[in-house]
């Protein structure tokens, strides 16, 4: 078992990241990021494990929103969607962000994220550890499709971010974006087009963008301002959404996602 800690610094002020840093989960081979300490590092992680032969990969996360617990993988092969489904029924299938753990490693094994909810809550520790014990005692993946009953699977269809020179607050009313103070509450829910995000500043021109998974503009697909609210064009489920202000403008507001069928589920 090779075991590799992240952001140690940050992690000692509770935080995703240092100001002076990159993140250290868009670091990894891949990353649009350029060359520096920390890439440098995910590369030689990738490359040691590479020589190990290394089974399969597990990376566990925190965040921040009410987010239930879900795993991500970058793959839609067998042995992929089973090393998600043990650890619950709700898996996400993402292409972006690029510099991922997840997408490095599925390029040498079976690779996964856990999404363990906030950190510091007991049954998210339990549950990494069980499924970490499950995988300890396996000798392999199988390479048949899961049965579509055994797993809820979704796609990744855009990553939302606030434009760097929009203000926003969840209780300002005089922020160019007034985001919904239940937002979070969108998580994992299929939310139908007019669905309200918040109340756009007078004047104040589309506040945010969307990006699909080859890097395309694809904001007008999914949002549009209403009589000052900023609501979804579109059905979608969002996932990620929380309210630390931090933790949005350093990452993302949220991702939206599709359910998606495989082929020879019916």
């Amino acid at each position: 078992v090779s075991i590799f800690f992240g952001n140690v610094l940050a992690a000692k002020q509770k935080k995703r990241r240092l100001n002076s840093e990159p993140d250290y989960n868009r670091i990894w081979p891949g990353t649009e990021l350029p060359e520096s300490a920390e890439t440098r590092i995910a590369h030689q992680v990738v490359e040691e494990m590479r020589q190990r032969n290394v089974f399969i990969s597990v990376d566990i996360h925190n965040n921040t929103g009410l987010n239930p617990h879900f795993a991500c993988i970058n793959s839609l092969q067998p042995e992929y969607l089973h090393l998600a489904s043990l650890f619950g029924r709700l898996t996400v299938y993402f292409l972006r962000p690029k510099g991922v753990q997840s997408a490095a490693f599925a390029r040498i094994c079976p690779a996964v994220t856990l999404e363990c909810g906030k950190p510091g809550v007991q049954f998210g520790v339990e549950h990494a550890l069980d499924y970490l014990d499950t995988c300890l005692h396996l000798t392999h993946l199988s390479q048949r499709l899961p049965a579509a009953h055994d797993i809820d699977l979704f796609h990744t269809v855009a990553l939302v971010k606030i434009r760097d020179d929009v203000e926003f607050s969840f209780d300002n009313d005089s922020a160019d974006l007034k985001l919904s103070i239940n937002l979070e509450r969108l998580n994992f829910t299929e939310i139908n087009a007019g669905t309200s995000f918040g109340v756009v500043k007078p004047d104040t021109a589309m506040p945010l963008y969307c990006k699909d998974e080859n890097g395309m503009d694809t904001t007008e697909k999914y949002f549009i301002i209403n009589n000052q609210q900023l609501v979804t064009k579109t059905a979608v489920m969002p996932s990620m959404l929380t309210l630390n202000e931090t933790i949005i403008r350093q990452d993302c507001l949220c991702y939206l996602m599709e359910r998606i069928k495989l082929p020879g589920w019916k």
